[in-house]
């Protein structure tokens, strides 16, 4: 005769999905303009008892996902970013990226982006500031919409037709007084980017940038990844960058082929 389980196990048993969903909904509390939260601050954000978020953090804590200073606020640990690093869209890609990256920083000086698609934002696998070089509002791990910077632009123009509709359906982020918010114009901008081989946005992100970006293929010839350079408004022409991004973003297809 089937011995029966303990009333609790079946509830043991259940445990696992619900209390992994509690560990993300702290982890995913963090956002670049909340790095550091306190337990009563991690709670409002993810709308769980006080006393269940201790206990979690505790134990993300104890495991490097959070780290804990000495004001009692918890950060994102090192064992993350460690984890994280081993992604390898991302990490594979800027890898046999970063020596093109490098040398086109050196030749002009400016801001160099790499980014990819994921879902309906880019997200920026690597970030390279020039030395006298406009300021940019990227950061590498940063998110972004897809619409207003020049890599999003490349990405989006060459993202599926259902990729391109729901981005286009949903609210389109304003961040100047030109930025493209209208989807006729994006759709007309897209197919721009797809004819000419490379997105401008021009003060579409603050009013002293210019962005030039370009796709990178992979080996079927799908485009993976996008290259940017972003320079000061009125210093450049988008016309004389484009060269120089077909240049790199070729010679990181070639090396990502070799791979």
């Amino acid at each position: 005769m089937p011995v029966s389980a303990p009333q609790g196990a079946a509830v043991r048993a259940e445990r696992p999905g619900p209390v992994l969903d509690r560990a993300l909904q702290i982890i995913g509390a963090f956002t670049t303009d909340r790095r550091a939260l306190t337990l009563s601050d991690l709670a409002r954000h993810t709308g769980l008892p006080v006393s269940t978020v201790h206990r979690m953090a505790t134990k993300l804590v104890a495991w490097g996902a959070l780290e804990r200073d000495q004001a009692g606020r918890y950060t994102i640990g090192l064992r993350l970013w460690e984890i994280g690093s081993l992604a390898p869209r991302g990490l594979g890609l800027r890898e046999r990226a970063l020596p093109y990256l490098e040398d086109l920083s050196q030749v002009t000086r400016e801001n160099v982006q790499l980014a990819v698609r994921e879902g309906i934002e880019l997200v920026f696998v690597e970030r390279i500031a020039g030395s006298r070089a406009v300021p940019v509002l990227t950061r590498v791990g940063g998110r972004f919409a897809l619409t207003a910077t020049g890599v999003g632009l490349v990405l989006l123009a060459h993202a599926p037709a259902d990729v391109q509709e729901e981005v286009l359906a949903r609210p389109i982020t304003r961040y100047t007084a030109l930025t493209m918010t209208d989807p006729h114009r994006i759709r007309a901008a897209l197919a721009e980017a797809r004819a000419r081989g490379y997105a401008v946005s021009d003060r579409q992100v603050t009013m002293d940038a210019l962005s030039v970006a370009v796709p990178i293929h992979d080996t079927q010839g799908e485009v993976i990844a996008a290259l940017s350079l972003v320079v000061r408004h009125g210093t450049a022409q988008p016309r004389t960058l484009a060269p120089l991004l077909r240049t790199s973003a070729r010679a990181i297809s070639r090396a990502i082929s070799r791979a």
